[in-house]
């Protein structure tokens, strides 16, 4: 028996190898675009960190933020728990469309 790892693109049919590279090049996009989304979600973080919110409105949008950010963790699975989030998300969204339409 040998330890040396087996090529198995060498005994895949020409179709095979072409799923196979279609595959790891959507894993890699995927990856990428993973990361550049994380850098992003950091980026605003920095900035929703670096003073507190000026008025209602801003206070609403950052908390808006950490309750989509909750929603995709596995505690917030639960399907009281995502109603709870959907309706909060829709009461927020509603009192800032009436704070914007009263300005």
């Amino acid at each position: 028996m040998t330890d040396d790892p087996v090529d198995l693109d060498t005994r895949r049919s020409a179709e095979g190898r072409i799923a196979a590279d279609i595959r790891r090049h959507s894993l890699k996009d995927f990856e990428a675009d993973q990361r550049a989304l994380r850098l992003r979600q950091e980026e605003l973080e920095v900035q929703l960190l670096a003073q507190p919110a000026a008025n209602w409105h801003e206070a609403a949008l950052k908390a808006q933020y950490l309750i989509r950010r909750y929603s995709e963790t596995a505690e917030a699975s639960d399907a009281r728990r995502q109603e709870l989030i959907e309706r909060t998300l829709g009461d927020l969204a509603r009192l800032i469309e009436e704070d914007g339409a009263d300005r």
